[in-house]
């Protein structure tokens, strides 16, 4: 498809920047979200620097209104949402169970979980009218194995799979497409949160059979892939993205 359009949200570091440069490179029109203007418009401004057409729109994937108004300022812009890349997440509070809160866990299923439910929502009501489509989740290896001391983050993850190949089976039908990402560990913010040092993080590192930690242009190369017609018959999968931590 000639320039398709691409909306991304928690596009501003990591994953999601990293997937966002990758789809300007291949010459998409895209729209990028975050909570953070300043760094938002930035991105815009660095995505049309490389040819692209961009926008950023500020949304918080936490509430209706504001998923719901991204998803209608694209379509009023561009016309359509060819694949949507639902990558805003958060780690939580990581630790023992016996510390989690009634808070703790809110303030992680409420971005992870919700967050996703609500895009998903907004961006099958478009998808669905134009009888096409790929959503793209972003979960985690943690979304099908046990993780200690990350138990809600793992179970936010478990539940954004679940939701992935729920809607896959609901709109295959229609035309539209649905999978996810599992990254394993990758380079970004949230592995430094994690790992809380560099011995920590080289130490994981160490247990990957490919030597290293991911880069977020991993992660967003195997995003591209999904979105793209050249996986036209993918849907409902879970994509794992770990060099090889997972395998046995």
């Amino acid at each position: 498809m000639d320039k398709p359009v691409i909306l991304i949200t928690g596009a501003l570091t990591g994953i999601g920047r990293a997937t966002a440069i990758a789809f300007a490179e291949s010459g998409a029109r895209l729209v990028v979200s975050g909570r953070r203007e300043a760094e938002g418009n930035a991105l815009a401004s660095e995505l049309r620097e490389l040819g692209a057409q961009a926008h950023f729109i500020r949304a918080d994937v936490r509430h209706d209104g504001d998923v719901r108004n991204l998803v209608d300022a694209t379509v009023a812009r561009f016309g359509r949402i060819d694949a949507a890349v639902n990558n805003a997440g958060t780690e939580g509070q990581p630790g023992a169970i016996v510390d989690q809160s009634a808070e703790s866990y809110a303030a992680t299923f409420d971005t992870n979980v919700l967050g996703t439910l609500l895009s998903m929502k907004h961006e099958l009501r478009v998808m669905l009218a134009q009888e096409s489509g790929s959503i793209v989740n972003v979960s985690s290896t943690y979304g099908h194995e046990g993780a200690a001391y990350a138990a809600v983050y793992a179970g936010s993850k478990h539940a954004v799979e679940g939701m992935t190949k729920s809607a896959a089976l609901e709109n295959a039908a229609a035309g539209v497409r649905v999978n996810a990402v599992a990254p394993g560990p990758t380079d970004t913010g949230m592995l430094d949160r994690f790992t809380g040092t560099a011995e920590k993080k080289a130490a994981l590192a160490s247990k990957v059979p490919l030597g290293r930690v991911g880069k977020p242009e991993d992660i967003a190369r195997a995003i591209v892939f999904l979105a793209s017609d050249a996986a036209s018959f993918v849907t409902g999968q879970i994509v794992t993205v770990d060099g090889g931590k997972t395998a046995g």
